[in-house]
Parts: structure tokens; sequence; C-alpha cells
């Protein structure tokens, strides 16, 4: 029986991730960075365990108290949306610290046994932002387009060990917490300066008015997709929505 780690696991992508892997008779090490009771179904084989990306002490912790692992699930950020302009520096850091940084400490955790093992599957999660040129997403798009570059040249490193890298890109989902906590506790009009505000309105109304959206479902079983695929491919839009500007781009 194969184990998967999922990071961010409480809610949203990565939630729905641990109950679909669950549910197809994997092993599942749901981690969060404050484990709550009745997030997840009680079970012998999923276990909920503390991992704060951020925070070196916990991802140790954590990999120790998963054992072997098959596959790592990168799903673990933290969104941002407003004017660049607008945005204090040290949000920009917390936005990179978690959506890029924590990547990489808790992919460089895992690689040892994977390598050693001779085989294994790391997938970061990213987002349809990376996809196309998108308004009032700047920082985000930044912290996530250097995971794109990080799999990328990580996937050519790794496959002379029979060890896999690769990118889930969700598309936007309205039944997130993904918009309440993109201005991290600010107004909107903090996040954007005044002279941009008459703009950034169109371009949010635009936004929520378009047609095409994604599930977190979509994205679950997209990443149990590049799990088992075995083309070679890298990158796997997830969402119709994250489709559309895939085959567009």
């Amino acid at each position: 029986m194969k184990t998967v780690l999922i990071t961010g696991a409480s809610s949203g992508y990565g939630r729905e991730t641990a109950l679909y892997f669950h549910s197809q008779g994997w092993n599942v090490i749901a981690t969060m960075r404050t484990p709550r009771a009745g997030v997840l179904p009680e079970s012998d084989r999923l276990r909920v365990v503390e991992l704060d990306v951020t925070k070196p002490e916990t991802i140790t912790a954590a990999f120790e108290a998963a054992g072997p692992i098959d596959v790592l699930v990168n799903n673990a950020g933290v969104p941002s949306i407003g004017v660049f302009e607008g945005t204090p520096m040290a949000r920009v850091r917390d936005v990179f610290e978690t959506n890029t940084f924590g990547v990489m400490a808790t992919t460089q955790a895992v690689l040892p046994h994977f390598r050693e093992r001779g085989s294994g599957v790391v997938v970061n999660v990213t987002s349809s932002v990376v996809l196309g040129h998108m308004p009032l997403s700047a920082v985000y798009k930044a912290s996530k387009m250097a995971i794109e570059g990080f799999t990328a040249s990580l996937s050519l490193e790794l496959a002379p060990f029979g060890v896999q890298a690769k990118t889930v890109e969700p598309g936007a989902c309205l039944t997130t917490n993904f918009a309440a906590n993109a201005t991290n506790g600010a107004s909107m009009d903090e996040q954007v300066p005044a002279p941009y505000a008459s703009w950034a309105k169109k371009t949010m109304d635009a936004f929520t008015g378009q047609d095409l959206f994604t599930k977190e479902s979509d994205v679950a079983e997209t990443v149990w997709r590049a799990v088992h695929d075995t083309t070679g491919q890298l990158r796997f839009p997830a969402g119709p929505d994250a489709v559309w500007l895939a085959q567009a781009k």
C-alpha cells in the first residue's frame, strides 16, 4: 500500500486531495500548520501531522513521524491579491517563505529517501496564474513561477534516480478560502492605492463574472493523474479555466 504526504491539508485543494487518495486505498499523511479534529475522517490509513513549511523543525519532525512515503504533494500556500505598489515588502517575503522556500524545504527533506530507494514523485501545486498575464497577482505569480522553474530543473536532476517532479496548475476556485485570505487581513483599499482603484474594481468584476471555474475535485483528480502519469509530462493544468489557459498559451 502506497503512502502520500500532503502539505496544507486542512482545507481546499489539500483536504480534497487527501480525501481522494484515501478513497483510492492509499495511506495518507495529511499535514497542517495547526492540526484540528474533525477536518478529515478518522481512519487507520489517514494520519494528521503538524507541519509548517516555514519552520524547519516541524518539517523534520513530520517526515520522521510519517516514515517512508511514495509521494510528496506540496500544496501548502498563501494567496496574495493586490497592486504591487501597495503590497508591503514584509507581505512579499511572507508569500515567498511559504509558496517558494517552503516548497523547496519540504522537497529537499524527502529527496535523500526517494533517491536512495530509486523511486518517488514530488508534485508541486502552483496556479493557473503561471499560464497567462493576470493583474493584481504580481507577488503571488512570482512565487508560483519560481516553483515552475524549480520543478522543471529538478525533474532533470532526479530523472537518473527514477524520481519524478511535476507541477499541477489549478484554476480559480470560488469555494476555497483563497480570496478571503488573499489580503492577509488588510482591506482591498489598503492593498490597492487610490490611483488604481477604479481599474482594479473593473478587473475584479471581470474575474468574478467569468464562466469557467475550478472545483476542489478537479485539482485532487489532476494530482492523482500527475502521480500516475508515465509519459514524462511535466505540467498538469487542473480545472476547465486552467485547461483553457494552457491551450490558449
